[in-house]
């Protein structure tokens, strides 16, 4: 079994080549991931729901013959439905849930030969950017167990990040890989829209803005993963635009001399970005200029109150219906403490406005999505850091003083016109994008963006970077975050809490 004991060293298409030379057993990794579950998830509470008893009976069976034959892997409680398996979706109004189907998503990473031994922690419907579910508790960071791992893919992000395994299973609605990337130190790619299958029984999550994808420890993971669940599946009602050669291929790829836009400031509210995440970009600056790149400070022309009100009503709005669909798939009335207080807030406020509002605030995303398009003819990627600030402490996101009162009162009535009348949105929009504050932007547009783990601040924090590209591009972003992982690598930079 040489280089067994090294586990950790190693990405995960570096155990799926071990396997194929018979130095060590899918078994044998099995036992290792388990070992490393156990030996940390009560610190990180990153996974929620062992399989261990599925892992080992699909050893028995024999895993398929993929590119990750006999790699352990873990998937998100969210969206990533495994028939006969528990899934709670971050909600006590789930928890005894158990589908009786498999996702698409869920059968294309079963055909990469992964062996999969655990669902992990995610926010209530994915809704918030930190994992704090009360269903389930917090997610913990591996780099300071006082701070989020981000969300709604922190489960993950955290598993990942402490090195339980290479690479992991995430969703992406308004940064959920990218969020936890930058606040665990590991690389999350969003793919473009339309890139992966959301059947067989969603169509367009979150108005066509979540993607799912993986968060990995190497770059090249992510892109045979990609290779592996990309393309449509029966009526999808959209597809990204054919790659013209396997995204493995990207990997060392040189990507020439990109013309790169940097945005400095927020692009969704009037938050200010802390020093560490500039001190962060401008260091990377100078590593894509060293590298070769053009860049250049530009930021799009485009109207941050209705890119963040609009989008935030969209997502009040599909709040509500998850909460209709809860019901239709449960088969009995919630009671009122089956939801999070902010849950039935933002299901009340979807409520209070008509179908005509959320048309206007569609055709409002539409135009601003425009004014990025026609931004980005003029570059190749667009660079800013993917969050205001380093990991914050856990609970630093829960309503407090009249916020809380407010979330209360609010999740027990609707709203109704008041809603309109008190700029209620308008108000949300400016309280909640102060963290969160640039990464929904690539989920409105649809184009695929990453975040790379490239920065750390003076308390030993991981801040990512975020770069977006066109529309189908995601080739030119591995290039690219290939070429970064060599020039600065970060695979060897393990946290404290670590398997």
């Amino acid at each position: 079994m040489a280089g067994f004991k090294e586990y950790g060293e190693y990405d995960a298409l570096g155990l799926a080549e071990l396997v194929r030379k018979g130095e060590v057993s899918a078994a044998d990794l099995l036992d290792e991931a388990i070992s490393r579950c156990e030996r940390v998830n009560l610190d990180i509470n990153a996974v929620i729901t062992p399989m261990y008893d599925v892992a080992r009976e699909a050893l028995a069976k024999g895993l398929p013959e993929g590119p990750f034959h006999g790699v352990p892997f873990l998937i998100k409680d969210l969206l990533a439905a495994w028939k006969g398996v528990p899934m709670g979706n971050g909600s006590r109004y789930y928890r005894d849930y158990v589908p009786d189907w498999d996702s698409e998503m869920v059968l294309r990473y079963r055909a990469s030969g992964v062996n999969t031994f655990g669902k992990t922690n995610t926010p209530e419907f994915g809704i918030v950017g930190t994992t704090e579910p009360v269903a389930y508790g917090p997610s913990r960071n591996p780099w300071n167990l006082e701070y989020t791992t981000g969300g709604s893919s922190g489960g993950t992000g955290a598993a990942v990040g402490a090195r339980m395994l290479p690479m992991a299973s995430g969703g992406d609605g308004g940064g959920s890989i990218r969020i936890p990337a930058s606040c665990n130190g590991i690389f999350g790619l969003k793919p473009s829209r339309g890139r992966n299958p959301s059947g067989p029984k969603a169509g367009t999550p979150w108005y066509s803005q979540v993607q799912e994808g993986v968060l990995s420890v190497s770059v090249r993971d992510t892109a045979a993963m990609l290779d592996a669940t990309a393309g449509p599946d029966a009526g999808c009602p959209y597809m990204a635009p054919p790659p013209e050669h396997p995204f493995i291929e990207d990997i060392g790829r040189d990507p020439g001399s990109l013309r790169i836009a940097v945005c400095r400031e927020s692009m969704l509210s009037g938050a200010e970005l802390d020093a560490e995440c500039l001190a962060g970009l401008d260091a990377t600056i100078e590593l894509l200029q060293s590298l070769g790149h053009e860049v250049e400070d530009a930021t799009p022309a485009i109207d941050k109150r209705k890119l963040a009100t609009s989008y935030l009503l969209r997502i009040a709005a599909d709040t509500a219906a998850d909460i209709w669909e809860a019901e239709q798939i449960i088969g009995r009335k919630p009671a009122h403490d089956d939801f999070e207080p902010t849950t039935r807030a933002l299901a009340n406020l979807g409520r209070s406005f008509s179908a005509a509002d959320i048309s206007i605030a569609n055709r409002q995303l539409d135009l601003e999505v425009r004014k990025i398009g026609h931004f980005m003819r003029d570059y190749d990627i667009l660079l800013t850091p993917t969050l205001a600030k380093p990991p914050q402490r856990l609970g630093v996101f829960d309503p407090q003083g009249l916020d809380r009162i407010a979330t209360e009162i609010s999740s027990r009535i609707a709203v109704g016109p008041l809603a309109k009348k008190l700029h209620i949105i308008d108000q949300l929009a400016e309280n909640n994008f102060q963290f969160v504050v640039s990464t929904p932007v690539a989920n409105i547009t649809g184009e695929p963006s990453m975040s790379v783990p490239l920065h750390w601040s003076r308390d030993n924090l991981p801040v990512g970077m975020m770069f977006t590209a066109k529309m189908g591009e995601e080739g030119l972003l591995l290039q690219l975050a290939s070429q970064l992982e060599v020039a600065q690598p970060w695979k060897d930079r393990k946290p404290p809490v670590c398997a």
